[in-house]
């Protein structure tokens, strides 16, 4: 992922406790799973439990979707992605995501889709997940950002599938379903 990655470590280079990373990247589908591989490598580096690192990568994918699916691109035909990460190791941390798009002739809001409606959930996800969220929109720009309290006291899991921020719990048993998928490629088609 290309763009501005800047760790701070407050003297421990070993023990970075302040990552930004601003990145513009294609205005296309597939740069929702490079923004939440991205974001979930970060808030891994720093520890970060992986319930927060589910909620985080959820969040972020919500909000690239929403801008690729309702808004225009920049000029340069990019969604601009941003998030800042700072971990303190008695108060926990707080993570700020922010997604910039080209505009749209409408406000992001949540919406009140029907019980049978395939979408329009996202910014209701982002609204209960986040502690945090909202909209700056300017005459060529929307932003919309979430942010996102870190908690100390949950211990990351370190395991293949925490590659993609996302855990699933293990059902096993009778009638249980593996799919056996690499959880580092993005899922096409698959509803659930």
């Amino acid at each position: 992922m290309s763009g501005d990655h800047t760790p701070l470590d407050n003297g421990d280079p070993g023990n970075p406790r302040k990552v930004e990373r601003s990145v513009a990247l294609p205005y296309a589908a597939e740069s929702v799973t490079e923004a939440r591989r991205g974001l979930c490598a970060d808030l891994r580096a720093l520890e970060v439990g992986d319930e927060r690192i589910g909620d985080a990568a959820l969040i972020l994918s919500e909000l690239v979707s929403n801008a690729l699916r309702h808004a225009g691109p920049l000029p340069d035909d990019t969604v601009g992605v941003a998030w800042r990460i700072e971990m303190d190791d008695e108060a926990g941390g707080r993570l700020e995501i922010a997604v910039r798009d080209g505009g749209s002739s409408s406000m992001p809001r949540v919406a009140r889709p029907s019980i049978s409606g395939l979408g329009g959930r996202g910014l209701s996800i982002v609204q209960t997940l986040a502690g945090r969220w909202g909209t700056e929109m300017e005459p060529t720009t929307t932003t919309v950002w979430a942010l996102v309290d870190l908690a100390v006291d949950e211990p990351p899991v370190a395991d293949d599938a925490a590659d993609t921020g996302m855990s699933f719990p293990s059902t096993g048993g009778e009638g249980a379903v593996e799919f056996g998928l690499d959880p580092r490629e993005p899922v096409r088609g698959l509803l659930l």
